[in-house]
């Protein structure tokens, strides 16, 4: 039979990625805060959008009741499927997830500075997210941004400093740009050679207008290092003797808790030692920290989850992350009715359908995340009623088969989502867990799980009897878990928790 090209017509059913349809998959990704923004862009560019108040009338509501997409009608709806579910679910409640407890401790090395300060904060349970009420609104951001712009900068902190201290217009112009090249820290972390050539001056000249610069407020700004800053420090407080400068310059020792190799360094007494080391905790490692503060992104949940007095879970969307977006077809109308131009008429048709098509978007985004988010407490029942060493093995294709929907939809629906319990606020993704297998063969433990006993093994360990990876897979083993030790080890490090070695240095040795 010869091969010959031909022609031939075959039928065949394929999705066609359309722009609305690639916007739509997009919306579903979008965090609260991306989805304001994007709803927020497009009532700019559609003058028939506009974003509705809590306070509105209800007959200007209903006046808009023919695009069936408004985001009121979005949350009605949202809420008779929730209500459909509540019947079907009676949990216990569960207990709250413990957090975990900072390994940091008042450790300076060179390479963690910026861990140092995070240390003084107790980091949260993963997934466990610090977060103010479900009911916070935009307000509470309006008012922190107000106040960061009201805030001195450092650099305009130093510039007033800058024209007291220095006599010469070169000097400040070199001042000024240090002032304005320093991080977040307060450090000057450029290289000087090069800065010299930039400048067009010469190395001597900038060192010493840096080492003036070092004499400003607060101190410590514009060292260059950890160990400068430390030294510029106690120098100001007439502290900088030979012996503390040999400990500044090995405070790599004292991130080891090497005390007594320490001390032969230092040559000083006992007590001295110790006042030393209280000396150096004392002293801030990132002089400049108070004037760059960090807005903390408030975590708003999608989805709220709480037990009804007969035991039943209440599920429902969170109204705050739902943006209210109406169709002014008033203003439509009225348009339609003043345009006579066939250009003029085809924008205003264009307009109508993209508003169209954004609340409907709006409501099946919604609509997708209340279904997953009931899927999930129906698969993770027992983790919502008794703790996270509940949490049982989930994967996405087993939520979506369950709620007929595609893998890649619930991955961007579990995306920057958030679900608010109990046991506190988790990112949809939480609950997605690997699994790890049983002494009988049955994949029933999941990794989140797995990592939450590590944790409570190690909190529990003696200071005279640390455990090592080995003795943790065998005391996991006897509660029926199959683990190797490379998993083990993956899992603390992912906890932070140091190795045996470091934590029996840690909990074992004290200063000399």
């Amino acid at each position: 039979m010869a091969l010959t090209p031909r022609l031939q017509q075959v039928q065949s059913h394929s999705i066609v990625m359309t722009p609305k349809l690639a916007q739509s998959i997009k919306l579903l990704q979008l965090s609260h805060a991306d989805l304001l923004e994007f709803v927020r862009e497009e009532v700019e560019k559609n003058p028939l959008l506009e974003i509705g108040t809590s306070d509105q009338p209800i007959d200007r509501r209903t006046e808009r009741q023919e695009t069936n997409n408004t985001a009121a009608k979005s949350q009605n709806e949202a809420s008779d499927l929730s209500d459909h579910v509540k019947s079907e679910m009676t949990l216990e409640a569960g207990s709250a997830v413990n957090d975990l407890d900072s390994n940091f401790e008042n450790v300076y090395d060179e390479g963690i500075a910026g861990a140092e300060q995070s240390a003084k904060a107790k980091p949260e349970a993963p997934g466990n997210l610090s977060a103010p009420s479900a009911k916070s609104t935009a307000s509470d951001d309006t008012d922190s941004i107000g106040q960061l712009a009201e805030a001195k900068t450092l650099a305009q902190h130093l510039e007033f400093q800058i024209g007291v201290t220095f006599k010469y217009q070169r000097e400040r112009e070199i001042a000024t740009y240090i002032a304005h090249a320093l991080d977040q820290d307060g450090y000057f972390r450029e290289d000087m050679i090069e800065t010299a050539e930039r400048l067009d001056t010469d190395l001597e000249t900038l060192l010493h207008v840096l080492d003036r610069f070092q004499t400003l407020e607060p101190v410590g700004v514009g060292a260059r290092n950890l160990v400068e800053c430390l030294k510029i420090q106690l120098r100001d407080k007439d502290r900088l003797d030979p012996a503390m400068d040999i400990f500044i310059e090995n405070l790599n020792l004292l991130a080891k808790r090497e005390f007594e190799t320490l001390l032969k360094l230092c040559d000083v007494s006992r007590n001295d030692f110790n006042e030393m080391v209280r000396e150096i905790k004392a002293l801030d490692p990132r002089p400049a920290a108070q004037f760059s503060p960090v807005l903390s992104e408030t975590v708003i949940p999608d989805i709220l989850i709480g037990q009804k007095p007969d035991g039943s879970w209440s599920i429902e969307l969170n109204p705050e992350t739902l943006p209210k977006v109406l169709v002014n077809h008033s203003y439509h109308a009225e348009l339609s009715r003043a345009i006579d131009t066939e250009d003029g008429k085809a924008f205003i048709a264009e307009c109508l359908g993209n508003a169209n098509w954004l609340t409907k978007s709006l409501d099946q985004r919604a609509q997708t995340i209340l279904k997953v988010g009931v899927e999930i407490v129906k698969q993770q029942d027992a983790f919502f009623a008794k703790g996270i060493e509940y949490l049982k093995p989930l994967n996405l294709q087993t939520v979506a088969d369950a709620i007929k929907m595609h893998e890649s939809t619930i991955s961007r629906v579990t995306s920057n989502k958030y679900l608010m319990c109990d046991q506190g606020i988790f990112e949809l993704r939480y609950f997605f867990s690997s699994a790890l297998g049983s002494k009988d063969g049955e994949d029933v433990h999941a990794a989140e799980t797995v990592k939450f006993k590590i944790k409570q093994l190690i909190d529990g360990e003696s200071p005279k009897k640390i455990l090592s990876d080995d003795k943790i897979v065998a005391m996991l083993q006897e509660t029926g878990i199959a683990i190797a030790r490379r998993t083990v080890a993956k899992y603390r490090e992912a906890l932070r928790i140091p190795s045996s070695v470091q934590r029996r240095r840690e909990k074992s040795t004290t200063l000399p």
